[in-house]
């Protein structure tokens, strides 16, 4: 009976590490300008990260539920160099009932979200229990959580797993230079961890060098055996993953 059970959970193992490399883009800063709603024609199963209390947020999560498209929150946090937030920002210098209060507040702008990633905030992740605040919404919200990664000393990830929050993190940032030299050497590299991993995720944003790009990659990506898809599913899969293996281990001797 054991043996079968490893077997088992080595065929769920494979399933994840065998199938069709899995690829999940999110575009950044959505929400300030009316030219942001374009990138709803994008090819694909594209996940969109709004920020609150934007001029066009509202109106954007409207027309992405029309279209079946993703959402997630992109809350701003505080950075280190300090740059200026725009509303909904999470500080430092809150108390823990002025950060969750703030951040319910967003959330409860945009119901439609699956999930929160974070719109700098190389400072915030940083303090382990700003996090801690953090995830104690996501939790009682049944939301999961993207680490942009904006710091290697995130905390974010440690504190999603301490409070049963689902969480990745991002791998590869498309545009940081927006050349179509560039755009296309990041993509790349998107999809090399991919391959070898079977799944990775990408973070853009809106600018329209990037929009035309993606407009035409995105297309030529199953015919190169990768799959966009929502970046929930990448959540699940992991958790599904994790569950195996320690299963896996619950099993041997």
């Amino acid at each position: 009976m054991r043996l079968k059970q490893l077997a088992v959970t080595a065929l769920w193992l494979c399933a994840f590490a065998c199938n069709a490399k899995q690829i999940a883009i999110v575009i950044d800063d959505i929400g300030n300008h009316q030219r942001d709603l374009e990138l709803l024609n994008l090819p694909g199963q594209v996940t969109y990260a709004l920020l609150p209390h934007t001029p066009f947020s509202q109106h954007f999560a409207y027309q992405a539920a029309l279209k079946k498209k993703e959402l997630i929150l992109h809350i701003p946090m505080q950075s280190l160099d300090n740059k200026a937030l725009g509303p909904g920002g999470l500080t430092l210098d809150m108390q823990k009932w002025q950060l969750q209060k703030t951040l319910g507040h967003a959330l409860s702008s945009l119901p439609h979200v699956k999930g929160v990633n974070n719109h700098m905030g190389s400072a915030l992740t940083q303090h382990a229990e700003a996090m801690k605040w953090t995830m104690e919404v996501l939790k009682k919200r049944d939301l999961y959580f993207l680490d942009s990664r904006t710091t290697p000393y995130s905390q974010a990830q440690t504190a999603a797993n301490l409070y049963g929050v689902d969480n990745v993190a991002r791998h590869v940032f498309l545009d940081n230079e927006l050349a179509h030299a560039q755009l296309k050497i990041q993509l790349n590299q998107l999809k090399t961890i991919a391959t070898e991993q079977g799944y990775a995720i990408g973070i853009a944003h809106p600018y329209p060098q990037t929009h035309q790009f993606l407009n035409h990659a995105l297309q030529d990506l199953q015919a190169q055996g990768f799959e966009l898809v929502p970046l929930s599913i990448l959540v699940e899969n992991k958790s599904i993953r994790l569950a195996a293996l320690q299963k896996s281990n619950n099993l041997t001797p």
